[in-house]
């Protein structure tokens, strides 16, 4: 173990492992009874909501059915808070093959400047999937994550393995706290911002982190699905 790592050690943070290679992830602001605080408001409000929007739940797994068929749900392993990895769910927006499609189309990739891929056109969306990914609609199952306590309703968005691994390593802090289902980056223009500025606004948020920074930016929210900017 080199003398860097070391020190960081000693400051506070983790070692993971991720594809055989050594991750250093710092500890995150999110302690202490504040740490409490977020966690009581994310069951709270993510039971409310559940609530709230079960018949549309209801409705969207209806309509997957009647276009595209099984499965309603699409899943997938995600790397959360300190590199600790756990199942994510969504309403499935892409055909059934889509995994097996994506190196013919990673081509057309509109994020240039880091390890994630978003495409504007994607064909693999269904018609369905194409209106639940523009109204965030898709992303309502992973209030269920919420609950089960690997993600929050605000943080950075839960990263792939293999998109982590090529992290450089200041981008790792953005894995200091819980991934969310909102955040300061969606509320500032998704996908039309570039990686880089991605990581950044999610640092930003990690280091001024508060309980009324989360609520301004659940407040934030509508406006910004209303809106659509940047949403595919």
């Amino acid at each position: 173990m080199n003398q860097t790592v070391a020190q960081e050690m000693h400051i506070g943070g983790t070692l993971v492992n991720a594809a055989d290679r050594v991750l250093y992830i710092p500890l995150g602001p999110q302690v202490g009874l504040a740490a409490v605080v977020k966690r009581l408001l994310d069951v709270a409000l993510s039971l409310l909501l559940l609530l709230v929007f079960s018949p549309i739940i209801v409705s969207i797994s209806v309509a997957i059915l009647l276009q595209d068929g099984r499965p309603v749900f699409f899943s997938q392993k995600r790397m959360g808070q300190n590199g600790k990895k756990f199942t994510v769910y969504k309403f499935r927006s892409m055909h059934r093959d889509a995994e097996k499609l994506l190196q013919q189309v990673k081509q057309h990739n509109n994020i240039q400047d880091g390890p994630i891929f978003k495409w504007r056109q994607d064909s693999r969306i269904t018609k369905v999937g194409r209106f639940l990914r523009r109204t965030s609609l898709d992303e309502l199952p992973q209030l269920w994550n919420v609950l089960l306590g690997n993600m929050s309703l605000v943080g950075p968005r839960p990263p792939l393995e293999s998109e982590v691994i090529e992290y450089e390593g200041w981008q790792l802090r953005r894995l200091a706290v819980k991934p969310g289902m909102t955040g300061l980056w969606q509320v500032s223009g998704r996908s039309n911002l570039g990686f880089v500025q991605m990581v950044g606004l999610d640092i930003d948020y990690i280091e001024a982190w508060s309980v009324w920074r989360d609520l301004s930016l659940l407040v934030r929210t509508p406006l910004a699905v209303i809106t659509a900017r940047g949403a595919y």
